[in-house]
C-alpha cells in the first residue's frame, strides 16, 4: 500500500466469501474496504423479512458444517436455529422422502428390510450392465455420462424418478449429454434418516443471513451500487487500495476475452398466500418430473417455526425456482465447468495468477461450487496467505 491508498484492500463482493474474508482481514489490522454491486449486501444468501417471515430471495440456504472452527466463526454474527433439512420430491404427485433412505424405498417399493432395498437397487445395477464381475466386460464397463453414473449407483427405478427430470431441468441438457462427473456419488443411507446433510453443525440464522452479514461488516466501510467492471469506477477503485480481491465471475473481469464460462441461471417467482396457514408440510419440495416447470417450492415458514411472529400468522410466502439460461449479465448460480469451460477456465487463471495486485475468490472467482462452509474455510486460508504476503512487502 502507498502513502496516498487509504485501505490495504479492496474486496469486490458482499458475499459470504467477500463478507468472511473482510471481516477476517480487519481483524488483523487491515483496513478494508468492500464494494458491492447489488444494491444490498450479503449476495446470494440475502434474506429479508415480509409479514414476520424470513424470506430467503435467492433460494433456501441451510447452513452446514463439520468444521468447527467455520461453526464458531459464524456464531461469533448470528444465533443459529436447529433447522433440520427434510425435503421431499414430489414426482407426478407421488411424494419421496430425502435424501434416499429407507423411508424413501419403503415408498418406492414397499420394503422395510435393508437387505431388500440392497438386493432391488444391486439388480437394477447389474441388469443396466454395470457392477458386475471383473470376467464381463460389459458389466464392468465405466459411466460414460451422468445418465449411467447415476444408474451405476442407485439403480433405475431412483434414477427415473427422482433424479432425472429434476437434472435436465436444472442443467438444461439431456442427463446423457451430461459428463459423468457433476455426479461423483449419491448417497444413499439403508436406515430410516430424512435429514439431508450428515454434518455435525446445522441450522439457518434467527434473524437471517442478511443480518449475520451485515454484523460481520460491522466496522468496515461498505458501499453498495457499485459496480467494480465499471470503467470509472475501476479506475477510481484500483487506487484505493494496495490489494484488489475480486469475488466476481472470473470471465467477466476479463471482459469475457476468451469467451465467458458456462453457467446456470435461476428464475424465482414468489407468491404471499393469505388465510393460508401452511401450503405444504416442510421447507422446500422438488418436483422431479420433468414437465414441472418449476424445481421446486419453497415455503419460507419453516426456516423460522422457532418465531412466533411467523409461526402463527395465517399468512405464508412461497417461491417457485425455475431454472433458466444464463448470459452474460445475468445472475450465474451454478458454474457448469463441463470439459469447454475447463478448458477455457484454466487459460483464465493463467492471467489471474500473473496479476500481482489482485487475487479471486469464491465461487464464481475460482469457478467452483462451493458449500457456505467451503466458502468460508477458503476465506480463511486466503486471509491468512494475503497477512503474509502483506508483512512480507
Amino acid at each position: 500500500m502507498t502513502a496516498s491508498q487509504k485501505y490495504d484492500f479492496l474486496i469486490v463482493g458482499s458475499g459470504m466469501y467477500g463478507a468472511s474474508l473482510a471481516r477476517l482481514l480487519t481483524d488483523c489490522g487491515c483496513r478494508v474496504l468492500v464494494v458491492e454491486k447489488r444494491e444490498h449486501i450479503a449476495g446470494n444468501v440475502y434474506t429479508e423479512f415480509i409479514d414476520g417471515i424470513c424470506v430467503h430471495v435467492y433460494g433456501p440456504h441451510i447452513f452446514h458444517t463439520d468444521n468447527e472452527s467455520v461453526w464458531n466463526f459464524v456464531n461469533r454474527f448470528a444465533r443459529f436455529n436447529e433447522f433440520i433439512n427434510q425435503p421431499c420430491a414430489n414426482y407426478h404427485g407421488e411424494f419421496y422422502s430425502l435424501p434416499f433412505n429407507m423411508n424413501t424405498f419403503r415408498e418406492m417399493w414397499g420394503v422395510t428390510d435393508p437387505d431388500e432395498a440392497r438386493a432391488i437397487i444391486y439388480e437394477q445395477i447389474i441388469a443396466a450392465g454395470f457392477g458386475g464381475s471383473e470376467e464381463s466386460e460389459e458389466a464392468s464397463r465405466q459411466p460414460a455420462n451422468l445418465e449411467e453414473q447415476a444408474i451405476s449407483l442407485v439403480g433405475t427405478d431412483i434414477y427415473n424418478k427422482l433424479i432425472k427430470g429434476y437434472t435436465e431441468k436444472q442443467w438444461g441438457k439431456r442427463c446423457s449429454e451430461l459428463p459423468a462427473s457433476i455426479i461423483r456419488r449419491i448417497p444413499v443411507r439403508y436406515e430410516y434418516n430424512n435429514n439431508y446433510f450428515d454434518d455435525r453443525y446445522q441450522g439457518i440464522p434467527e434473524k437471517g443471513y442478511t443480518e449475520m452479514i451485515s454484523c460481520m461488516l460491522d466496522g468496515i466501510d461498505v458501499k453498495t451500487g457499485i459496480d467494480y467492471l465499471d470503467a470509472e469506477y475501476r479506475k477510481m477503485l484500483d487506487n484505493v487500495a494496495g490489494h484488489v480481491v475480486f469475488s466476481g465471475q472470473i470471465d467477466e473481469f476479463y471482459g469475457y476475452c476468451y469467451g465467458p464460462l458456462e453457467y446456470r441461471g435461476l428464475r424465482f417467482e414468489s407468491e404471499r398466500l393469505d388465510s393460508t396457514h401452511q401450503f405444504q408440510d416442510r421447507a422446500v419440495v422438488n418436483y422431479t418430473d420433468r414437465e414441472t416447470p418449476w424445481l421446486r417450492i419453497t415455503e419460507h415458514k419453516h426456516f423460522t417455526d422457532f418465531a412466533p411472529e411467523s409461526s402463527d400468522t395465517d399468512i405464508t410466502i412461497i417461491t417457485r425456482d425455475y431454472p433458466a439460461e444464463w448470459k452474460p449479465g445475468d445472475i450465474a448460480f451454478y458454474p457448469v465447468n463441463d470439459e469447454v469451460s475447463r478448458d477455457r477456465y484454466l487459460r483464465y487463471l493463467a492471467l489471474a495468477e500473473a496479476e500481482d495486485r489482485v487475487s479471486f475468490g469464491g465461487r464464481l472467482g475460482c469457478y467452483r461450487y462451493y458449500d457456505m462452509d467451503d466458502v468460508i474455510a477458503e476465506a480463511m486460508d486466503d486471509a491468512e496467505e494475503l497477512i503474509k504476503s502483506r508483512c512480507s512487502d
